[in-house]
C-alpha cells in the first residue's frame, strides 16, 4: 500500500504550527513486513502537541505500511539518501520487531488472521477510504501548491475502483452507508492541511498510497477469505505494473522534497506517526 526525523517515540512537535484537528484517539494500522510474513498489530499510546493524554486507556493499534513495496528509492541527486528512504524509515520504526528488523514496537494485540470482520464493518471502512482517496484525488486536481499537480495521475488513485466496488455490494443487496466520523474527520484534516502545511500533507499523502498497496493488500486478502468467498476487489487492482507506479511517485516525491529545506523535510517526518493514527480509525471500522 506508501509518504513523513523522528521515531516512534520521538515528540510530534513540529516546526510548523499544527492543527487542532487532531485529538487523541485509539487507532488501527496494519501491516505486513514482506512477502512471507504475517500480519499484526502493535498497540501504543501516541501523543497529540499541545494536548495532554490524560487517560492511559485511550490507546491505539498502530503499524506502519510494509517493507512489500515501501522499498528504498534510489540514490538522490549528488549521491545523498533520497528523502524517501528517510520517509520510509520512520514508517518502518513504528512496526513490531517481528514486522520488519527496523520495527521498534512490541506486539500488543493479536495477528490480523484471528480479527473477525463484518461485511457491515468492511463496507464502513470502504466507503471511508473511497472519500479519503477522494480527497487527496480533488487536493491535488486543484493545486492550491503548485507542485501538488505533479501527483496527478499516478496510477495509484482508488476513488474509480472504490466506487465499482460499492456498487458491487448494492447489486448484492447491501446498504452502502454514509461516512462515519473517522472517514470525514480525516477528509477535513487533510484539506486544512493541503492550504496551509503541504509538508505534512505529503506525508500522509504518501503513507495512505503505499500502505494500501502494501500491508491494505494483505488485509483485503484476508477480509476477502473470511467474508467475500475469497472475492478481489477493485480497490486491490491497479493498472500497469505496480512496482513502477510507486517507483514513479518515489522519484517525483525526492525531486519536490529537494527543495524543501532541512526543517521542512524534518516537519514533514514528525507528522508519520498522526498519518497512522488517522488511517487506524478508518481500518479499525473492519471489525468494530
Amino acid at each position: 500500500m506508501a509518504p513523513a526525523a523522528a521515531s516512534a517515540s520521538a515528540s510530534l512537535a513540529a516546526t510548523a504550527p499544527h492543527h487542532a484537528l487532531a485529538p487523541p484517539r485509539a487507532s488501527v494500522s496494519v501491516a505486513a513486513a514482506g512477502r512471507n510474513s504475517g500480519l499484526s498489530v502493535s498497540v501504543g499510546v501516541r501523543p497529540v502537541p499541545g494536548i495532554s493524554v490524560v487517560n492511559s486507556q485511550r490507546r491505539r493499534m498502530v503499524a506502519a505500511a510494509a517493507a512489500t513495496e515501501m522499498a528504498p528509492a534510489a540514490r538522490g541527486e549528488g549521491g545523498g539518501k533520497p528523502f524517501v528512504d528517510e520517509m520510509r524509515a520512520v514508517a518502518m520504526r513504528l512496526h513490531t520487531k517481528d514486522q520488519a528488523r527496523e520495527g521498534e514496537k512490541e506486539p500488543q494485540a493479536p495477528p490480523v488472521a484471528r480479527w473477525e470482520p463484518t461485511v457491515e464493518g468492511y463496507l464502513r471502512f470502504l466507503v471511508d477510504s473511497k472519500l479519503v482517496f477522494q480527497t487527496l484525488e480533488d487536493i491535488v486536481d486543484r493545486a492550491a501548491v503548485p507542485w501538488y499537480a505533479e501527483f496527478r495521475n499516478t496510477g495509484l488513485e482508488r476513488s474509480e475502483p472504490l466506487k465499482k466496488d460499492l456498487e458491487w455490494f448494492t447489486e448484492q443487496g447491501h446498504t452502502i452507508p454514509e461516512p462515519t466520523a473517522a472517514g470525514t474527520a480525516y477528509a477535513s484534516y487533510l484539506e486544512e492541511l493541503s492550504e496551509e502545511d503541504p509538508q505534512a500533507f505529503i506525508c500522509h499523502f504518501y503513507n495512505v498510497y503505499f500502505a494500501h498497496t502494501a500491508g491494505g493488500r494483505m488485509i483485503g486478502k484476508k477480509v476477502a477469505e473470511k467474508i467475500l468467498d475469497k472475492k478481489e476487489l477493485e480497490f486491490y487492482k491497479w493498472e500497469g505494473t505496480l512496482s513502477q507506479l510507486l517507483q514513479n511517485v518515489r522519484t517525483t516525491l525526492n525531486q519536490v522534497a529537494s527543495s524543501w529545506s532541512r526543517e521542512e523535510k524534518d516537519h514533514c517526518l514528525e507528522e508519520t506517526e498522526k498519518s497512522f493514527a488517522y488511517s487506524g480509525d478508518l481500518l479499525r471500522q473492519i471489525f468494530t
